[in-house]
C-alpha cells in the first residue's frame, strides 16, 4: 500500500495505522485527541484559536460540550460509532459566535483523531445563494402580479408587496417615488409605515427635485448621499434609510425610499435593484398603460360629445375605413367600420354628395386637402338637418401616402347660422316696421354728426338722413326738451352711454316721445369713434304711464278714504301696506303698518284658524270671507269680518294677500246681548220649573225635621235614626245647590272664543234643569244613551240654551194637546247619531206638529204661535244663530209623530 494509498484511508477511517507525527506548523483546520468515551484529550490546528474552550487543563470536557446546543444534539454514542460519516458539528467560538466545522473522525492509536475543516464561507454562500434565490422569486412574483391584475386593483396589490417588502426587510417606513411629468419632480406614489413608526411620507406627497442630484446608479445609504446631497435631509429628517434607485431609456424613473433603516443585511446592491425594478417596472407600465386608456376614453368621449370620429380612404380597393364612434354617431352601427366608398356616400344627402365625391377624388389624384359641410340623407333632415364638417388631407409620399381626415358635427353652428340669418332677416323687417329706429352718430371735432338711420325711420317719422342732419336735428326736439337733449350728448361723450327721453316732432307735427338708449365706440387710444343709439316709441307707454299714474292717486285717494280696512300682507300675516283706518283701529301710523304681523292681536286658536284658511286658497278659489276675532289695544275684543284675496305666482305659489274687514264688533255685541236676552227669557219661562226644583228638596228637608223633632220631644231620638235624617237633609241640599249653581254658571255671558267640548255636557245640563219639571207635569223624556265620545267646537252653554229652546217648545206644544185630550201621553225622545264629519242631535215629540205653511217662517225673529203674552218669538231665532255661528245646522220637519228638530254640527 501505498503512501497516497494510506493517507486516503486514513480520511476514509478504514485503517488503523498510527498518527503520524505532528509537524512543526500547525496542521490547517482544526484536530481533536479523542479518547474511546468522546473526551477530548487535546486540540490541535489553525482553528484552535477560535474556540471559546482555549485550554483544557486537566479536564477532560466531552465533545458535545463543546458544541452548540443544536449541534451537539446530533453527536450521540462514542467515536466508534462515528466512523465513515462526514461530521457537521458547531462549536462555541469566542464573542458568541458559532465556528461552522466539517470533517471525519479515524482511529489513531488507542484513541480517536477528529480532522475538522471550517465551512463558514461554505454555509454563507450557500446561504447568500438561497436569499438571492428567494429574492429573485419574490422580485418575480410581485411583477407578474403586477402585470396580470386588472388596473384598479394595481394601486392595492402595490400597497400589498411594499407591506411584504416592510415586513421581510423589517423596514418601518418604506415608499416609492415616482417622477411626476407634468411639474417634472418627484412624488410619493404610495407608502407604508408600520404601526409603532411615524410616517415620512405621504401618498402623493410633493418631493420637489431633491432626488435628481443623487446617484441612480446604485442603492445609496442616506449617510453616504447627504453628503453629496443636504437636500435630502428634508426627506428623511434625522432618520436613516437607503436610497434605491430604478433606471429605464429615459434615466432614473422611480426611487425606493426605505426610512428608519440601515441596510445591513445580506441583500446585494443587485438583489435591491432587482426588487425595486420589480416594483417600479411593471407599476410604471401599468401607469402609462392607464395613462393610455384614459386618452382613449376621453378621445372616445370627446368624439361622442363632438359628433366626430376619423377616417381613412383605401384607393386600392375603393373602400373607406371609419371609427367605431364616427360609425355610432352617424347611426350606422349595424354596418362595418370598412365599407365601400359609395356605400358611405349613400349616407350623404343628394344635394351635397356629389360635391363631396368630386372633392374626395382631387384629393386622391392631386393631393389637394379636402374642406366640405355635407349634410346627412334624413328622413326629418329638411326640418332638422345634420351638418357634419368632411376635412381630409394626405399623409407621406410614394407609397407609403395616406389619406387621412375626420368628420365634425357641424348641426349646431349650421342651424344657428341658419335661424340667425332668419332671425335677422325678421329683424331687419321688424325694425322697418316697429316703432324703433337705430341710428349711428359720427364723432367730428367734439360734435356728433348723424351718419345712419334705420329704414324704420321714415315710416315712424317721416323723415329721412338728409332731413335730420346735424344742423336740423336739434330743431326738430321740442323746445322744453332740447336742454335735455343737449345734456344727453354731453353725457354720452363724457361717460360713455347714456338713456335719456324727449320728445321729437315728425313731418306733420306731431311730437313722439323717444326713449333714447346710445352707446359711444372709442378706438385702442380712448379717442371717440362714433355713437350707436337706438331711439322708441314710447308716445303710447308714456300716455298709458301717465294715466296710470293719475289712477294710482285716485285708486289711494280711494283707499285711504274708505271707511273699511284695506291691507296687503304675506303667507305669515306680516303686513306689506294697510291703510288708515286699519291704523286707527291698531292706534299706529299709517307708515308703522309695514313690517307688523297680524298674528300679534289674534289668540293663538285665531291665529292656527287664520293661517290654516288662506292656506286652503288656491288659483281656483282665491276668495275666503270669515269673522275674526282681535284684542285690540284698548278695547277688550273686536270683531272683523275679513275678506281674503291671494295672489299667486306662475308656479301657482300663494305669494301676497290682499284684505278687505270691516268692524262688526256693535253687531257680534248686539248679537250676544239678543242671546243672553234669550237666555234670560229662556229662564224666565223655566222659572215655574225651577222654583218646583227647588221647593221639592225643601219640602222633603221641612218634612224631615219635622220628624226628628217630634222624635227629639218624645225622647226617642235614637243615634241611626237622627243620621239617616240628617242625610236625607244633606242630599237634599246638595240636589239644590246643583240646580242653583247650574242656573248661575247658565245664566253667564258666553266666552270670548269658541272651544271644542263635548255635545253630551250639553244635553246633561238641560236635563239638571228641565228634568225634573218635566216629569212633574207628566212629560216622558227619553234620553237614549251616546256609545261615542265626539267633540265639537263652538260654546257648550248655548248649546244647552238650544236644547232647551227645543225642549220647552216641545213641552208647551204637547202640554196644549194634553189640555184637548186628557188621555194623551206626552213624551220627548233626545239621541245622537254621527257620520265621519257631522254630529246630528235629534229632538223628536209626539205632539201635533207644525204647520206645514208655517215650516218656512219658524225661525224668524218675534214669530211666534204662541197666545200674545206668552214666549218671546226668540227662541228658535236665536237657535238658529247659534247653531250657524257654530258652523252647524239647525233644521226642522214633520215627523210620523210629531216635530222633528235636528242639531247638525261639524266634528273636529
Amino acid at each position: 500500500m501505498t503512501s497516497g494509498d494510506k493517507l486516503f484511508g486514513r480520511l476514509l477511517g478504514r485503517t488503523s495505522a498510527t498518527p503520524l507525527a505532528p509537524p512543526s506548523v500547525p496542521m490547517p483546520g482544526l484536530h481533536l485527541q479523542l479518547d474511546s468515551q468522546g473526551h477530548v484529550l487535546t486540540i490541535g490546528g489553525t482553528l484552535r484559536p477560535q474556540l471559546a474552550t482555549r485550554a483544557l487543563g486537566e479536564s477532560r470536557p466531552l465533545l458535545r460540550e463543546l458544541l452548540c446546543a443544536g449541534s451537539a444534539l446530533s453527536i450521540e454514542g462514542s467515536p466508534v460509532d462515528w466512523q465513515r460519516q462526514s461530521l457537521d458539528l458547531d462549536f462555541q467560538a469566542v464573542a458568541g459566535q458559532v465556528l461552522h466545522t466539517r470533517g471525519w473522525i479515524e482511529p489513531e492509536g488507542a484513541g480517536w483523531c477528529l480532522r475538522l475543516q471550517d465551512i463558514g464561507d461554505l454555509l454563507a454562500g450557500r446561504q447568500r445563494a438561497q436569499h438571492r434565490e428567494q429574492n429573485h422569486q419574490l422580485a418575480c412574483q410581485m411583477s407578474e402580479q403586477l402585470r396580470v391584475c386588472s388596473l384598479p386593483r394595481v394601486p392595492d396589490v402595490f400597497n400589498e408587496h411594499l407591506r411584504s417588502l416592510a415586513q421581510r426587510w423589517r423596514i418601518p417606513c418604506i415608499a416609492l417615488a415616482l417622477l411626476d411629468e407634468e411639474d417634472q419632480g418627484w412624488r410619493i406614489y404610495s407608502h407604508y409605515a408600520a404601526h409603532d413608526a411615524p410616517d415620512l411620507w405621504q401618498t402623493g406627497q410633493a418631493l420637489g427635485t431633491c432626488l435628481d442630484s443623487a446617484n441612480g446608479n446604485a442603492p445609496l445609504s442616506l449617510a453616504q448621499a447627504r453628503s453629496d446631497n443636504p437636500r435630502l435631509q428634508g426627506i428623511f429628517g434625522d432618520a436613516d434609510g437607503l436610497l434605491v434607485p430604478y433606471r429605464d431609456s429615459r434615466g432614473v424613473a422611480a426611487w425606493l425610499l426605505c426610512g428608519f433603516f440601515s441596510g445591513q443585511s445580506q441583500t446585494s446592491e443587485r438583489d435591491w435593484l432587482n426588487l425595486t425594478a420589480a416594483l417600479a417596472a411593471p407599476l410604471l407600465s401599468r401607469l402609462r398603460e392607464q395613462r393610455y386608456h384614459r386618452q382613449l376614453e376621453r378621445m372616445e368621449a370627446l368624439q361622442g360629445l363632438l359628433g366626430t370620429g376619423w377616417w381613412e380612404l383605401l384607393p386600392s380597393t375603393q373602400e373607406i375605413q371609419l371609427a367605431p364612434q364616427l360609425l355610432h354617431n352617424l347611426g350606422a352601427d349595424d354596418t362595418p367600420s370598412r365599407q365601400a366608398l359609395s356605400q358611405w356616400l349613400e349616407l350623404i344627402h343628394p344635394a351635397d354628395r356629389q360635391e363631396l365625391g368630386s372633392r374626395l377624388h382631387d384629393l386622391q389624384t392631386l393631393g389637394k386637402p379636402l374642406l366640405a359641410s355635407v349634410r346627412l340623407q334624413r328622413s326629418d333632415a329638411d326640418h332638422n338637418p345634420l351638418w357634419y364638417r368632411v376635412q381630409g388631407q394626405v399623409l407621406g409620399v410614394g407609397d407609403s401616402r395616406r389619406w387621412i381626415g375626420f368628420m365634425l358635427d357641424i348641426s349646431d353652428i349650421k342651424n344657428q347660422q341658419t335661424q340667425a340669418a332668419a332671425a335677422h332677416a325678421r329683424l331687419d323687417n321688424l325694425i322697418a316696421s316697429s316703432p324703433a329706429v337705430i341710428y349711428v352718430q359720427r364723432y367730428v371735432n367734439g360734435a356728433l354728426h348723424p351718419a345712419f338711420f334705420s329704414d324704420s325711420l321714415l315710416p315712424l317719422l317721416g323723415w329721412t338722413l338728409a332731413d335730420c342732419n346735424h344742423d336740423s336735428l336739434a330743431s326738430l326736439i321740442h323746445p322744453d326738451d332740447r336742454d335735455l337733449y343737449f345734456e344727453r350728448t354731453r353725457q354720452l361723450l363724457r361717460e360713455g352711454a347714456v338713456r335719456s327721453r324727449y320728445r321729437l316732432r315728425d313731418k306733420q307735427g306731431q311730437y313722439h316721445w323717444l326713449l333714447d338708449e346710445a352707446k359711444l365706440l372709442r378706438d385702442d387710444l380712448g379717442l371717440p369713434l362714433e355713437a350707436v343709439g337706438l331711439w322708441l316709441d314710447v308716445t303710447e307707454a308714456t300716455l298709458a304711464a301717465e294715466q296710470v299714474k293719475q289712477s294710482e292717486e285716485r285708486y289711494r285717494i280711494l283707499v285711504e278714504d274708505s271707511p273699511a280696512m284695506i291691507c296687503r300682507y304675506r303667507p305669515d300675516l306680516t303686513l306689506t301696506f294697510g291703510n288708515t283706518p286699519l291704523a286707527n283701529h291698531l292706534e299706529c301710523l299709517p307708515a308703522q303698518l309695514p313690517g307688523l304681523n297680524l298674528g300679534h292681536w289674534l289668540s293663538d286658536e285665531q291665529r292656527q284658524a287664520f293661517v290654516q284658511r288662506i292656506g286652503q286658497l288656491t288659483v281656483e278659489f282665491p276668495v275666503s270671507t270669515a269673522e275674526i276675532s282681535l284684542e285690540l289695544p284698548g278695547r277688550e275684543h273686536a270683531w272683523w269680518v275679513w275678506s281674503d284675496r291671494g295672489v299667486f305666482d306662475e308656479q301657482g305659489r300663494l305669494v301676497e294677500i290682499q284684505a278687505v274687514g270691516r268692524d262688526n264688533t256693535e253687531v257680534r255685541r248686539s248679537q250676544q246681548q239678543l242671546t243672553q236676552s234669550a237666555k234670560m227669557a229662556t229662564l224666565g219661562e223655566m222659572a215655574t220649573g225651577l222654583a218646583h226644583e227647588i221647593n221639592q228638596p225643601l219640602n222633603v228637608m221641612r218634612m224631615a225635621i219635622v220628624n226628628m223633632l217630634k222624635r227629639l220631644s218624645s225622647g226617642d231620638a235614637q243615634a241611626d235614626y237622627l243620621t239617616e235624617k240628617l242625610q236625607r237633609i244633606d242630599a237634599q241640599v246638595q240636589r239644590a245647590t246643583r240646580v242653583v249653581d247650574h242656573m248661575r254658571v247658565f245664566g253667564r255671558r258666553s266666552e270670548i272664543e269658541q272651544h271644542p267640548f263635548d255635545p253630551s255636557q250639553a244635553v246633561e245640563g238641560m236635563l239638571s234643569l228641565l228634568g225634573e219639571g218635566l216629569r212633574g207635569k207628566g212629560v216622558e223624556l227619553r234620553i237614549a244613551p251616546a256609545d261615542f265620545t265626539l267633540q265639537v267646537k263652538g260654546y257648550v252653554d248655548q248649546l244647552e240654551q238650544v236644547l232647551i229652546n227645543l225642549v220647552v217648545n216641545a213641552r208647551d206644544a204637547l202640554l196644549s194637546k194634553r189640555h184637548t185630550d186628557p188621555a194623551f201621553r206626552p213624551c220627548i225622545a233626545i239621541h245622537c247619531e254621527h257620520d265621519s264629519r257631522h254630529l246630528r242631535i235629534w229632538v223628536e215629540d209626539n205632539g201635533p206638529g207644525i204647520d206645514p205653511r208655517l215650516l218656512e217662517r219658524i225661525f224668524e225673529p218675534f214669530f211666534t204661535t204662541k197666545p200674545i203674552g206668552v214666549g218671546t218669538g226668540l227662541g228658535l231665532s236665536v237657535s238658529y244663530g247659534i247653531v250657524e255661528n257654530m258652523g252647524g245646522r239647525l233644521s226642522v220637519a214633520n215627523g210620523e209623530h210629531g216635530a222633528r228638530f235636528c242639531v247638525e254640527l261639524p266634528l273636529i
